[in-house]
């Protein structure tokens, strides 16, 4: 049975940044960073007011399209809950494109808000599960879905495929997904280096092969096993750790600034990876600093870098402050 929100109620989120893959957990490791998006609704009478602050304004679209509208519906839905009319302030801070988990900040702040509304009319608030399952739909991964909801080192999985397409563009059985959080260490700090330039996810994606060789396979296997040991308890085996062969060589022609900077920084012996598709980098040192040497040469490339601290989960409240 669906409950009618009246209007007037107002609620807010916090999400985070997200960095996935962290070199050979392509798809399936991910982190989350101290920098945040915000979402603020109001239910109304009717219609749909949409404004954005920071980044992407004037770049995105402002009606049902939006991705944070879109995720809303879907956790009103999901929660038995229906709105009149919302007002949604987007307060975004997380460059777009550029491989820190914007659009997933999108889906989960969308649908975490949606609990701060619930509370309100004494409705069940959709769980951190259901948030991983629902946002890792509108993703098709859920590495920084996850990140996104929980917060700090995430480990995540596909575990089953789509049952396919219905004819109204709907899954028949949507894929299903977990993740847990992983302890991460607390020697670990998080470099971030950040581009002008951007790429689009979907066109990193189509590069990637298809089929890759078994030793490949092995390799990353291998590797990705290795991190979470390293994330969680032998820091000093990152840079050994953070080597990949499934999607970052294959990705390097389309971006050759980050590319050279990941070299660079990787001759340097400090672990680094691609952020997710990219262009951006990220450092993981062991309770270090980045040298000078590799600050002048990332600023030289035109890469922002400052360290961040790890994110937490996403978080939710009824009413605005």
């Amino acid at each position: 049975m669906t409950q009618i929100l009246r209007a007037g109620l107002t609620a807010s989120s916090a999400v985070a940044a997200s960095s996935a893959n962290l070199g050979p957990g392509f798809d399936s490791l991910g982190l989350a960073l101290g920098l945040y998006d915000e979402i603020f609704v109001e239910t109304t009478e009717s219609g749909l007011q949409v404004d954005v602050e920071g980044q992407g304004a004037g770049q995105v679209p402002l009606d049902e399209s939006h991705l944070v509208v879109r995720a809303i519906n879907r956790g009103l839905a999901a929660a038995g809950l229906q709105v009149g009319g919302l007002k949604v302030t987007c307060r975004n801070v997380i460059p777009h494109s550029r491989g820190l988990g914007s659009s997933a900040a999108a889906v989960v702040g969308g649908l975490a808000v949606v609990n701060g509304l619930a509370v309100q009319v004494g409705s069940p608030e959709l769980s951190r599960d259901e948030l991983v399952q629902l946002s890792s739909e509108f993703e098709g991964h859920p590495d920084n879905a996850a990140a996104a909801v929980l917060g700090g080192a995430v480990v995540s999985w596909t575990v089953s495929e789509s049952t396919g397409e219905r004819s109204d563009g709907g899954h028949a059985c949507p894929a299903r997904y977990g993740a847990a959080q992983l302890d991460l260490h607390p020697d670990i700090r998080l470099f971030p280096a950040i581009p002008e330039n951007r790429s689009s996810t979907a066109e990193t994606r189509a590069v990637l092969p298809t089929q890759v060789p078994h030793t490949d396979a092995r390799f990353n296997l291998s590797r990705a096993a290795m991190l979470v040991v390293a994330l969680t308890q032998r820091p000093d085996l990152l840079l050994e750790a953070t080597e990949d062969r499934l999607h970052q060589p294959q990705r390097a022609p389309s971006m050759p600034a980050s590319a050279e900077y990941l070299a660079a920084l990787r001759r340097l012996k400090i672990p680094a990876v691609l952020s997710g598709a990219g262009p951006a980098v990220i450092a993981l040192t062991n309770g270090t600093d980045l040298p000078e040497q590799a600050l002048e040469f990332g600023a030289a490339k035109g890469f922002a870098i400052t360290e961040m601290s790890v994110g937490h989960g996403v978080r939710w409240s009824p009413g605005i402050a």
